[in-house]
């Protein structure tokens, strides 16, 4: 079986406050200079090949599915 891995992220422009909430976490506990954006990631386990075609299959629901494109990107990465 092969992996592709789907990450999700928001938005630059997206307001985050998992990401500020871990931000200012990591300050009290001394990790300075550091800022911190949440997103998710996701491992689907492909039968056969990864071609092209399997890849613009997920890249097809991450757009319906994994991600919501309008506060959201994501990168599809083949392992």
């Amino acid at each position: 079986m092969s992996r592709v891995v789907v990450n999700v992220m928001p938005k630059p422009e997206i307001l985050d406050p998992q990401g500020k909430a871990v931000t200012g976490a990591m300050q009290r506990l001394g990790f300075h200079g550091l800022s911190v954006r949440q997103g998710k990631r996701f491992e689907i386990e492909v039968e056969g090949e990864v071609t092209d075609e399997v890849l613009a299959e997920i890249r097809r629901a991450a757009e319906t599915l994994l991600a919501n494109t309008v506060i959201e990107t994501f990168e599809v990465v083949s392992e």
